[in-house]
């Protein structure tokens, strides 16, 4: 039975995102409206505000497939096949150690310490044996209940099946793992910060 593919992002980010990128919309609108010539000067950096915003609130992802995860971040995407991943973690942000480094997941951080306050054992029931420390130990973030710990027990969960399955035996293949670079997010935010700069200068 093939795998059932997971697709995770953040809705509060999203939303987030959404009513930046409107206010931004009608920033620029009420500055055209009002003062075209002020407009050409100040449009830029509202536009740059909505990309940005779009950039790290809208595109981090997480899809967790059958044959590796994928990881949308603001500059990269990454695919890290399953033998690659050497440990899972959660501290700061959901983080896969690979073969090839750390991937740190932007959609799933770790909670903040408001949220973390009202957990008990419970919210910990089924986390896998590979998120405990040295001494057993488990971080507040591997909470199933938050969506770092219930994402990194997911992975967990395939991992030490396919580990235990002797599934890795033939190793890492170093080509499967791939970066690619949002080159043209990268363009666009370098273009508006530029377009900022001689706006707000000249």
């Amino acid at each position: 039975m093939s795998f059932q593919e997971v697709r995770y992002r953040p809705v509060l980010g999203r939303a987030l995102a959404v009513v930046t990128i409107v206010v931004c919309a009608l920033g620029v609108a009420a500055l055209f409206w009002s003062d075209p010539g002020a407009a050409l000067v100040y449009a830029w950096p509202i536009v740059l505000v909505a990309v940005l915003a779009w950039a790290l609130f809208w595109r981090p992802s997480l899809t967790v497939a059958e044959h590796g995860i994928t990881v949308q971040n603001v500059l990269r995407t990454y695919f890290v096949p399953w033998p690659s991943i050497v440990a899972i973690d959660t501290r700061y942000s959901l983080t896969l150690h690979t073969a090839a480094g750390r991937v740190a997941v932007w959609a799933a951080p770790a909670p903040g310490r408001h949220r973390t306050l009202g957990l008990a054992a419970g919210d910990f029931e089924g986390v896998g044996q590979s998120a405990r420390g040295g001494v057993g130990e488990l971080r507040p973030a591997d909470a199933i209940t938050t969506p770092s710990g219930n994402l990194a027990q997911l992975i967990r969960g395939r991992w030490e099946t396919l580990r235990d399955s002797d599934a890795f035996a033939a190793g890492v293949d170093p080509e499967a793992s791939t970066v690619q670079w949002h080159w043209a997010t990268i363009a666009v935010i370098t273009a508006l910060a530029v377009a900022t700069a001689i706006g707000l200068l000249a």
